[in-house]
């Protein structure tokens, strides 16, 4: 039986260090007391978010087209496609007013994830009830929903299924070359912007942006980068990051900005970016985005509002139902919107007429990847194929410099100290004794080191002047049970963090590579706090590392599989203890993963930005003298590659095939 016994260690870990940059940022808060101190602050937050979002594209033309019109007595509805980059197309619903006159005050509204886009019910029902009211409105479709899949056949048996999967397939690939998936969500709506202000009939001092769930997200992203927008309604995202973290809710690839913690940034300093301009937080009584974090988000901008004497633009409204964009937040909405852009319309929200999805499709067959454009993948595969032609070979100095870097690695200063953990045993076939001890690697972690033995047991950790050091793919003791670890007459083995003894239990426990799963969970806010969950885990082998030096070890064989290899690879690099290193199942080049539509290795174990500086290839160079093996290597779908196929793909790589065995 598979024994967690650190399965809260890591949720409590990352509470607390979050805890910390939230009590950081209430203290400077505290601080901002004048006009002068809150614009100060606004333009600092700018600054940062400007940095977690990256370089937007370079503008290139639109390329519009209206391809029909549904007329109704209020409003009529236009369907468009524009490019938000080139050959890649974004569907749209145009909803012009019929009974008042142009200029009308223009809203960008965004969808949250429901895989019919523009075309769900809550969606079409707001940009009715405002074009009702004399707003025009452009509803466009996100990517991977309505109109614009983007894995529309069986690509590989991690296939994603359904948007949220598709956008962190997607987001995960251009992490390894350093670009952020939410900028390119917020670049369409940008473009979307650029279209609607570009129609003769809309007025661009008045102009809106709302949406409910991750058209939330969009909605806080886009009032805060783009400052055309005059007033924006976020519904059911906004809360403090503390709160999603508390209560173990994942969250899209577009949802976690690089560094955002790390920058000391909350949610509400996406309004800070745009203060005093109006906004109107939005929520529900039982929606899972937390509302006391909304609350408290609100109580800070109230705060600062007052201090420019414009209380007024800030307000919030929390509907008495569950997550969604309910009529009573479009009535909040409709009334907010309507005093800011001065627009008397009636309160209530008219009569909702629901067209099908058919009806409302811009492109003839309902689908743009039937038009033969580019996909999200497309420009992925070439961004990647643009980093390697731009990578230049590092001295073996400088590689470990790149490593060390990328992965955020923490200074080490001296051996860790560690716990000897109750005996338990023999708990495996092959083995008459298994001995653990907790190596505390850093405040707060513990990286679980086992002693496998067939003639001894051990109740203090071993003196060793050789020994082999096994790092599982996701457990060692369920690797040495299955025999996957090697066979040694005494066998060390380490669970770093997140792995084996010490896998989280939290958020959804036990699907540890579900794309919302707990190694999914605390990658991701590696991603956000601005360091590498796989750096930390690299570090969890370093540190135990020093303790064997500091305990007499002489010569370390680094022995890692799957998840472990990985892991091996960089520590093997950076370590001078490790005299030999096996990788078994291990994945050969990061930059695969970029050139195929679909892969499955998870974001835990890929260093953002890591193929503008190196591959693995190039980790395997730090290896060449430590006598390097690689048993049965993985290819992008975690499967043993075809003995006929590796070896050109290995040549490929400039790995000699001598290092590479079945």
């Amino acid at each position: 039986m598979h024994e967690y016994l650190y399965g809260h260690m890591l949720q409590e870990y990352y509470v607390q260090r979050v805890r910390e940059i939230a009590e950081a940022r209430r203290s400077a808060l505290a601080k901002v007391r004048t006009k002068k101190d809150v614009m100060k602050l606004r333009a600092q937050v700018r600054r940062k978010l400007a940095r977690s979002f990256g370089p937007l594209p370079k503008r290139t033309p639109l390329n519009a087209r209206v391809t029909g019109t549904i007329m109704r007595d209020a409003y009529s509805v236009e369907k468009i496609i524009y490019e938000s980059r080139p050959c890649f197309p974004v569907t749209a619903s145009l909803y012009i007013p019929r009974r008042k006159e142009p200029p009308f005050p223009c809203v960008l509204g965004t969808c949250g994830h429901a895989a019919e886009g523009k075309a769900a019910p809550f969606y079409q029902a707001f940009a009715q009830g405002l074009a009702s009211k004399g707003l025009m409105v452009l509803l466009y479709d996100p990517i991977s929903q309505g109109e614009r899949l983007q894995y529309p056949g069986c690509e590989g048996k991690a296939h994603p299924k359904g948007c949220c999967q598709e956008h962190n397939m997607m987001g995960n690939q251009m992490r390894l070359f350093g670009q952020f998936f939410g900028t390119w969500r917020l670049w369409d709506g940008i473009r979307g912007l650029d279209y609607l202000l570009s129609r003769p009939e809309a007025d661009p001092t008045r102009v809106g942006v709302t949406g409910n769930s991750g058209g939330g997200t969009m909605t806080t992203y886009l009032c805060a980068l783009e400052d055309r927008f005059t007033m924006a309604a976020p519904g059911c995202f906004v809360t403090k990051y503390i709160s999603d973290l508390e209560n173990e809710l994942p969250a899209d690839s577009e949802q976690i900005p690089p560094n955002i913690l790390g920058m000391g940034l909350d949610m509400a300093d996406f309004f800070v970016a745009q203060i005093p301009r109006p906004v109107l937080l939005l929520g529900q009584r039982n929606d899972y985005f937390d509302v006391r974090g909304l609350t408290q988000a609100y109580e800070e901008l109230k705060r600062l509002y007052a201090m420019l004497g414009a209380e007024d633009n800030v307000r919030m409204f929390v509907g008495p139902s569950d997550h969604g964009y309910t009529i009573e937040n479009r009535e909040a909405m409709y009334a907010f919107f309507g005093k800011h852009a001065r627009v008397r319309a009636a309160k209530r929200e008219p009569d909702v007429r629901e067209e099908s999805a058919e009806a409302l499709a811009a492109s003839p067959r309902g689908q743009v990847h039937l038009l033969g454009v580019r996909r999200v993948f497309d420009f992925n595969k070439q961004a990647a194929l643009d980093a390697a032609a731009k990578r230049k070979r590092l001295s073996q100095a400088k590689l470990r410099e790149s490593i060390r870097k990328l992965l955020s690695l923490p200074k080490r200063k001296s051996a860790p100290h560690f716990r000897v953990m109750r005996q338990r045993g023999s708990d495996t076939a092959r083995y008459a004794h298994h001995s653990s001890f907790a190596v505390e690697t850093e405040p707060g972690i513990q990286a679980v080191l086992h002693v496998f033995s067939k003639t001894n047991g051990y109740f203090h950790l071993p003196c060793f002047k050789e020994a082999v050091l096994y790092l599982p793919h996701v457990s060692s003791q369920e690797d040495v049970t299955d025999g996957e670890a090697p066979d040694e007459e005494t066998l060390l083995a380490l669970d770093v963090r997140g792995l084996g003894q010490t896998m989280a239990l939290s958020c959804r426990a036990g699907e540890f590579f579900a794309p919302y799963g707990t190694d999914y969970f605390y990658a991701s806010h590696g991603e956000m706090l601005g360091e590498s969950y796989l750096g930390r885990r690299v570090h969890d082998v370093l540190a135990t590392l020093d303790l064997f030096k500091q305990q007499g070890y002489r010569h370390v064989h680094l022995y890692g599989r799957g998840l472990g290899a990985v892991i091996a690879t960089f520590a093997a690099g950076l370590h001078p203890l490790v005299k030999q290193v096996t990788l078994k199942n291990a994945l050969l080049s990061f930059h695969e993963l970029t050139q195929a539509p679909v892969q499955s290795w998870p974001l835990s174990s890929m260093p953002a930005a890591g193929l503008n500086a190196f591959d693995l290839p190039d980790c395997f160079r730090l290896l060449s003298k430590k006598s390097l093996r690689i048993v049965a290597p993985w290819d992008r779908q975690m499967e043993v590659w075809d003995s006929g196929k590796v070896r050109s793909h290995l040549k490929q790589l400039g790995i000699e095939a001598k290092l590479v065995r079945p």
